[in-house]
């Protein structure tokens, strides 16, 4: 049983994933208005570790492409669900969440 696969999601060697990796593995990128990036790349390693179908696609939302901290990941056995996941990735995180108002808050504690 392999963990490595080619985007079509077919069993890939080792050898043939390592010599496939950084050569075109972006699926998707967007700049969010708010600054937020959003990247979904084939990852071709299954990230499932056995418990369902190979999860070789990967999307992630940083706060934007200097700070890589994550804020959501999803992964995806496909390169169709990864474009779907991709979408929901970017309408989920287009909405700026307010931050808590402080005042208020201290107001409904008294």
């Amino acid at each position: 049983m392999t963990n490595y696969y080619d985007r079509q999601g077919n069993p890939l060697e080792m050898m043939d994933w390592a010599t496939r990796m950084g050569i075109d593995n972006r699926v998707a990128e967007t700049t969010l208005p708010n600054g937020r990036w959003v990247s979904t790349v084939w990852l071709g390693l299954d990230h499932s570790f056995g418990s369902g179908p190979p999860l070789i696609f990967e999307t992630m939302v940083f706060q934007n492409r200097s700070d890589m901290g994550d804020l959501d990941c999803e992964r995806y056995s496909t390169e169709a669900e990864a474009i779907a996941g991709h979408e929901r990735m970017c309408a989920k995180w287009s909405v700026e969440t307010p931050e808590p108002d402080i005042q208020s808050e201290s107001l409904s504690e008294a």
